[in-house]
């Protein structure tokens, strides 16, 4: 602002500000400094209007002739002066800027000088630490070899320096000891050694008794003379002072003990040693646990510290008075595990809650563990020894016992549940790592947690009591399922039969003879728990009513129903037994035993759906094929056929179960294979034998009673009076309509029992056909035929669908029958035929003693 001028002022401006009066108060202009315009609310046109006012004195007020002319000369000499003003500033300005810009310049050049200084001392330090580098990687006696040899023969003659202190600190204590029974300076340094001193009294301690040992006259069989009189204090008692702050003096009068005494020192230690430990443990002062625990160690291998650390925990406290709860009074949890049909509910929750209680448990003090022990794994192990051992087996008995007074399945059930939900958590407990987190468990760990989970089930698994257990609760299973079916079948030997199950069963077996009694008395026995025998009562068809009956020798009701096969039964007892085997290779882990323990449930599955359901049904079905065969005047009940469908599949099933389910898991041990499939083949050769049997004897009543049909043939049958006015729809005769609606019932029967049965439906249906066929052709050849009654011969045998060819021979005319008999055997119904018997049809012509009959006869 100060080179701005105004053009009406410039001959103002060339006069000096100062020669000029003010207008402004005491004859100056306003003051201002630099930091009136570097404030951020500095504004020029305010600057302007702040001088102007400053200049022009008020106007005063009045009429237009009064008021004075208007006066530049104040705003000039005020502008004046500012100009100067700011003048005088500016070069004050420019003047600050020089000084700075060469403060600024010179600190630019020291700063580079100070940088490269401490370059070169950089370099220097560089070079320095190269040539030491270069110096400790030479060879020979100099340079690094040399500096190793000094180290090591430097820290050699430490070593022999501490072990001359501690042997003559040692030698010292024994001299005190051995002569005043004092152990004051060893004392000394377990006061004020801190942990360290600790650890390095228990040793120089235990330095001392291995002295007294070799040294007492007792040990190396001297009499010890000297009775040891210790000092006695004011109150006449042996005296066995403490030192200060709790140190530890022993005096003796006219003789001492340093072998008592010593020991008495290193009794001390110890329970001051635990003292300090549980203090720390509580202060979750891990440190100073290690420094108690490395001093411990010492003592009989650290078992005191661990069994401290151990026995003292809160989760074995807490545990320790809920060992008795009661268990989860769930009624509808333990009835679905003593049912058989529903899925277990799992593992007890109790159980449950305290397995992940253990989980949590483990995993944390782990940590803890792994900080206050320099040997963890004995603590580890200690730890989960007692965690198994105490908490876990102590609930698992209580739970299996419960479990076994509901029943032998929920018992069963129980113990599969427990053990894998434990084996869980022995593979957590792996994964988890323990001290070894977040890498796995050590083999170490691992080996005790695998033995801890061995030892939990060992008495279960004691010799054979498992399959015991599992072929009672399966035998119960099976008996109370299939009761009723033994009890009609054992009343179908005493009375009349009401169906095909029951007629004449006069053949009886072993089990079926007293099942309602042995069933009953197992029911009524004390031992049996209140929910197994209802869940047996139940599974029997039974209520509690029917089982007082039986007990007062009333007769349960069965009908028919229950002495047939079902299918759902079997799939029921094959369920079962699947479940008991996929428990057993659970819970043996497919052991050497696995092939013993399948044999004892092969022999329980033929036995009882084999021999008692199977084979039952077999031979009733078989007495009623008896009957029917037997039967003289009236057509045999070929009902029993229809079921012989189920038996088959049964048979189908069991045998698949046994290939699939059981003879692989007895692959490993090769004489008991042979041995079970032996035993197999046997099984399924005598229930095919007995289903070869009912085919058989059906074939032959089925063949017996079509003898008898067409026994019933009339002689003029065929030879029909030629006034007889005969037509095609009836020339069937009733002999051949009786015959072809009891085949038609014969293969239904047989269809329905036979038809998937791969082929022997077939077989049926060929040995059926070819002792027909048989019947047929001696029939027709016992019949005299005249040409009208050749027509009623051909639709008889066209009905059959035996013979079509046969019916020709007594239809066709001589010149056709001589041709027909010249390409015998090229003709399927004749194939197979000797010559003869085809004379004996053919003579059997009405007009057999014609002479075109007789050139035909010439042919054969």
């Amino acid at each position: 602002m100060a080179g701005v001028r105004s053009p009406d002022t410039a001959s103002i401006l060339s006069h000096s500000p100062s020669s000029r009066p003010s207008t402004f108060t005491g004859g100056r202009g306003p003051a201002y400094t630099l930091d009136t315009f570097s404030s951020q609310d500095f504004i020029v046109k305010d600057f302007i209007e702040t001088l102007t006012d400053g200049a022009i004195p008020a106007r005063r007020s009045g009429t237009a002739s009064t008021r004075q002319a208007f006066d530049p000369k104040p705003l000039i000499r005020t502008f004046e002066h500012t100009l100067a003003r700011l003048h005088t500033l500016s070069e004050d300005l420019e003047t600050r800027e020089s000084e700075l810009s060469g403060s600024v310049r010179r600190a630019e050049t020291q700063h580079n000088s100070n940088i490269k200084s401490r370059e070169q001392e950089l370099e220097r330090a560089i070079d320095g630490f190269h040539r030491l580098e270069r110096t400790l990687d030479g060879d020979g006696d100099t340079g690094g070899n040399a500096a190793m040899h000094i180290g090591e023969r430097l820290e050699e003659l430490d070593r022999q320096r501490q072990r001359a202190q501690d042997a003559k600190f040692v030698l010292q204590c024994w001299l005190e000891v051995s002569e005043r029974g004092d152990l004051s300076a060893l004392d000394d340094v377990r006061r004020m050694g801190g942990g360290e001193g600790k650890v390095r009294c228990a040793l120089i301690a235990r330095q001392l008794l291995n002295i007294s040992q070799r040294l007492d006259p007792v040990t190396n069989g001297t009499p010890q003379t000297n009775d040891v009189h210790l000092s006695k204090g004011v109150d006449g008692n042996h005296d066995d002072t403490d030192l200060p702050n709790g140190g530890f003096r022993s005096k003796a009068r006219g003789g001492h003990q340093p072998r008592e005494i010593i020991e008495k020192f290193l009794e001390m230690l110890e329970k001051d040693l635990l003292k300090s430990f549980d203090d720390f443990y509580r202060r979750q002062n891990f440190d100073g646990m290690r420094e108690c625990a490395v001093a411990l160690r010492d003592f009989s291998d650290g078992s005191s510290v661990i069994s401290l650390f151990v026995n003292q925990h809160q989760f074995f406290i807490d545990r320790a008075q809920l060992v008795t709860e009661d268990l989860a009074t769930d009624t509808e949890a333990w009835d679905r595990l003593a049912d058989p049909d529903t899925e277990p509910p799992g593992v007890e929750p109790s159980l449950q809650s305290l397995i992940d209680e253990v989980k949590v448990v483990c995993q944390e003090e782990s940590f803890i563990i792994k900080r206050a022990f320099p040997f963890h794994e004995e603590v580890l192990a200690r730890f989960l020894q007692r965690v198994f051992q105490q908490s876990i087996q102590q609930k698992l008995e209580i739970v299996l016992n419960k479990a076994d007074s509901v029943s032998s399945l929920a018992f069963l059930r129980s113990l599969q549940a427990s053990r894998s939900y434990i084996a869980a958590l022995v593979e957590d407990l792996k994964a988890h790592g323990l001290t070894e987190h977040p890498e796995p468990a050590s083999s170490v760990t691992a080996a005790v947690l695998d033995q801890q989970l061995d030892e939990l089930f060992v008495p279960y698994f004691t010799g054979s009591s498992y399959i015991e257990r599992e072929k009672r609760n399966l035998g119960e299973l099976f008996e109370g399922l299939l009761f009723k079916y033994q009890i009609y079948h054992s009343r179908r030997r005493k009375m009349q039969p009401s169906s095909y199950l029951g007629q004449l069963a006069a053949r009886g077996n072993e089990y079926i003879s007293n099942a309602r009694e042995a069933y009953t008395k197992r029911l009524d026995t004390a031992d049996l728990p209140a929910r197994q025998k209802a869940m047996l009562l139940r599974i029997a068809g039974l209520h509690e009513r029917d089982h007082a009956g039986a007990g007062g020798q009333k007769e349960i009701d069965v009908t028919d129903e229950d002495g047939k096969l079902s299918l759902p039964f079997t799939k029921r007892m094959l369920k079962w037994l699947a479940e008991g085997v996929g428990r057993g290779l659970e819970l043996a882990g497919g052991g050497n035993e696995t092939p013993r323990e399948v044999r004892e449930l092969l022999h329980l599955l033929v036995a009882n759906v084999g021999e008692i359901y199977l084979e039952t049904a077999l031979d009733a079905m078989g007495d009623a094929a008896a009957v029917a065969e037997g039967a003289k005047t009236t057509e045999p009940d070929l009902n029993y056929l229809f079921w012989l469908k189920g038996a088959i599949s049964v048979l189908h099933l069991t045998l698949t179960t046994i290939r699939m389910l059981l003879l692989p898991l007895a692959a490993s041990n090769l004489s008991i294979r042979r041995d079970l499939e032996k035993y197999t083949t046997t099984f399924t050769d005598r229930a095919e034998s007995k289903i070869d049997l009912i085919l058989h004897r059906t074939l032959d009543a089925s063949l017996a009673w079509s003898t008898r049909l067409l026994s019933q043939q009339r002689k003029t049958d065929f030879r029909p009076r030629d006034d007889t006015n005969l037509q095609l729809d009836h020339l069937q005769t009733t002999t051949c309509a009786a015959l072809c609606a009891f085949l038609s019932r014969v293969h239904s029967s047989a269809s329905a029992s036979l038809l998937g049965s791969g082929s022997g439906l077939e077989a049926f249906s060929l040995e059926l056909a070819i002792g027909l066929r048989s019947l047929l052709l001696q029939h027709f050849k016992s019949f005299p035929v005249s040409l009208t009654g050749a027509l009623v011969v051909s639709k008889d045998i066209t009905n059959l669908e035996v013979l079509t060819e046969i019916a020709g021979l007594f239809v066709i005319s001589p010149e056709a029958l001589r041709e027909r008999l010249r390409g015998f055997g090229a003709v399927g119904g004749l194939v197979g035929m000797e010559r003869g018997e085809l004379r004996g049809f053919v003579v059997r012509r009405e007009d057999a003693g014609s002479v075109g009959v007789q050139a035909a006869l010439s042919v054969l």
